[in-house]
């Protein structure tokens, strides 16, 4: 089915389609009478196969033939056979006989105008003839004449059909002439449609050059009574086109798309300009892309000024260029990122206008796929996602980075080549920058901090908390824990594929065993308040919150030193690098105050609670667990100082 019909099936007027139709019809006029001179050369040449061939290559190319091989070689291997012409190709020629002459009949019999009731009689006669002559093997010479010969005492013949609609097509041309205003096909509209128009134009125009050689954006206006029609080919599928209405001061938007998500995102940029939209269920029509269901919608934009409208025809046709090949282009990201991540990639393209056509045009996946083969050897393997290496947030900006390059210099018109260099050199710039391990090992510190914090919380509030709230601790704490032993799993399965990994692993494993003492002591600190038990005597609790207190705030220096450490080497700043080893120095005072508080801890306990052996016992391990957690802390300082240092070079 052609874009045209499909206007028309998704509820366009006949009056956009008019002037499509009657340039297909007209070229479609050309083709016929090609063919029925080729038909009577192939007799001609079978009556006298001496005779030389006549060369029809500058007829062909005229008529847009020039690549059907199979038509002068229909004239070269015609002969008759007992008065039968026969030829090679006779099913093609018969087939496009009747599709062209379907093309051209059409403005004329299926437009809704007026047109000779004997006109359509004769088309649908012919066109029933000449699926009955396919089914015969070769042409008799009563079968060929009446094809074409044009004597009307003879009887009607399909060369005198198409003479006649020949002249009808003319006289509707005359009626339907097009003007082009600034690049649209604009008939019978009102002068005061024309800055309707022209606006959107002005929208078409700004990111038309964003689609580069992809076809599409061809644009028609006509007015039908008190509406301004335009319609958008947006790209070659069927339903792929918008139409437009504008009347009074509203303007009304019919979308269709074969695809949701496409669809959802084109719907997203209209309503950031104020559009309202109406959608139906997904829809099929008959011969329409092989009856593929697709997504319509009717979106609506109620304007209070003159200006306000020609704004938003401007916006909407400056949108529409973000919509080819979009679904091409995030299935090609979704490579290296989430269907999210693409689509959020797409959509804040769209939104700087550099649009995706560009870095597709470029190579598209090609681009990044070199590129990791072309950088350090060691960070990618195959089978690696881009997000996986850099982090979902670094892969990210890579890609967006490289839509707005391969967009900006195509524009420039530089070298694909060029681009490619671009992409790698890009990349290279982004590894060398690259915090992802980081980005890890701050959620770790994250969850252990968010342990200690409801540690201190639980020591602090001793019998002063209720039941369900310190259960509900317990059970938020071993929640945290967990999700930081992911985190060590997830590292070490990284480190099976790259060694880069190693010494994440190694610091993620101690940093693992100060989340596991902390929640442990959790759980100790709940089982002093099970029955009979009441808790802590406050000379012994006062310690243990001074114990707990500076663990808590050793792992606020764990965090602040992570963060530091993400940016030590890249930046090269010796405050950084001073304010990272302050930090992990405090750290180690830390771990060296909390033993001292431990054994302070220690002789506190024995002194309150010498006479209950339960409570002695489950304080002294609560306190035990505490001093094992900065005792990791410590370990984990090391193992991040010297992280930093090799990252640095620098020898520890």
């Amino acid at each position: 089915m052609r874009k045209e019909q499909a206007v028309a099936s998704l509820g366009g007027q006949q009056s956009l389609l008019l002037p499509a139709w009657v340039k297909a019809a007209l070229a479609a006029n050309d083709r016929l009478k090609l063919y029925l001179t080729l038909l009577q050369s192939a007799a001609q040449h079978a009556a006298a196969p001496d005779t030389a061939v006549p060369d029809w290559g500058r007829e062909l190319a005229h008529a847009g033939l020039q690549d059907a091989a199979w038509l002068p070689e229909l004239v070269k291997s015609a002969y008759f056979d007992d008065g039968r012409l026969v030829m090679r190709h006779q099913d093609k020629l018969l087939a496009a006989l009747a599709a062209d002459l379907a093309t051209m009949a059409r403005p004329v019999c299926d437009s809704g105008r007026a047109c000779p009731p004997e006109l359509t009689a004769r088309r649908d006669s012919w066109l029933q003839r000449l699926r009955e002559l396919d089914t015969d093997e070769g042409l008799e010479r009563a079968a060929l004449a009446q094809l074409t010969h044009g004597d009307r005492k003879a009887g009607d013949s399909l060369h005198l059909l198409v003479m006649d609609l020949h002249q009808q097509l003319n006289a509707m041309a005359s009626e339907i002439a097009t003007e082009d205003l600034d690049g649209a096909h604009v008939w019978q509209i009102d002068k005061q449609d024309r800055p309707l128009v022209s606006a959107f134009m002005r929208g078409l125009h700004r990111t038309a050059p964003l689609k580069f050689s992809h076809p599409g954006l061809d644009t028609a206006v006509t007015r039908d009574g008190a509406r301004l029609l335009i319609q958008n080919d947006i790209g070659t599928n069927d339903v792929h086109v918008l139409v437009i209405t504008v009347e009074g001061m509203e303007l009304r938007l019919t979308y269709s798309d074969l695809h949701t998500a496409r669809f959802n995102f084109f719907r997203g940029m209209l309503e950031a300009l104020g559009f309202t939209w109406t959608v139906s269920e997904p829809r099929t029509v008959e011969g329409l892309n092989a009856g593929k269901p697709y997504v319509l919608g009717d979106a609506r934009f109620q304007a209070d000024s003159m200006q306000a409208l020609e704004n938003a025809l401007e916006g909407v046709a400056s949108r529409i260029v973000f919509v080819i090949d979009w679904n091409r282009a995030r299935k090609r990201l979704q490579n290296f990122v989430s269907k999210a991540q693409a689509q959020q990639l797409l959509a804040k393209a769209a939104q700087e206008e550099w649009g995706h056509v560009g870095w597709l045009e470029a190579g598209g996946e090609r681009l990044v796929f070199a590129a990791m083969q072309a950088v350090d050897g060691d960070a990618f393997r195959i089978g690696d996602r881009l997000d996986e290496v850099l982090g979902e947030a670094a892969a990210a900006d890579y890609l967006l980075e490289l839509l707005r390059i391969a967009s900006t210099m195509l524009r420039q018109q530089q070298p694909v080549a060029l681009i490619a260099d671009e992409a790698r050199m890009l990349l290279a710039r982004v590894l060398r920058q690259r915090s992802f391990e980081f980005d890890l090992l701050a959620e770790h510190a994250a969850y252990t901090h968010a342990i200690a914090l409801g540690l201190c919380a639980a020591i602090e509030s001793g019998a002063g908390a209720d039941a369900a709230a310190r259960t509900d601790l317990v059970a938020r704490a071993k929640v945290w824990e967990r999700q930081a032993d992911h985190l060590l799993m997830d590292a070490r399965q990284r480190a099976e594929r790259h060694g880069r990994w190693q010494p994440v692993v190694e610091l993620l494993e101690k940093s693992d065993d100060v989340a596991d003492a902390l929640e442990e002591a959790m759980f100790v600190h709940s089982m002093l308040f099970v029955a009979p038990l009441g808790g802590l005597p406050a000379a012994v609790n006062e310690v243990l919150t001074h114990l707990a207190d500076t663990t808590l705030a050793a792992i606020q220096d764990q965090v602040k030193a992570v963060e530091i450490a993400r940016h030590v080497s890249d930046r090269g700043d010796p405050v950084d690098s001073e304010q990272f080893l302050q930090t992990l120095w405090r750290m180690l005072r830390a771990e060296r105050m909390c033993d001292q508080l431990a054994r302070e801890a220690r002789v506190a306990i024995v002194g309150a609670l010498h006479a209950a052996p339960v409570s002695l016992q489950l304080a002294t391990e609560l306190a035990g667990t505490m001093e094992k957690a900065t005792d990791g802390l410590l370990a984990a300082g090391y193992a991040l100082r010297q992280m930093v240092l090799s990252k640095t070079e620098v020898a520890s």
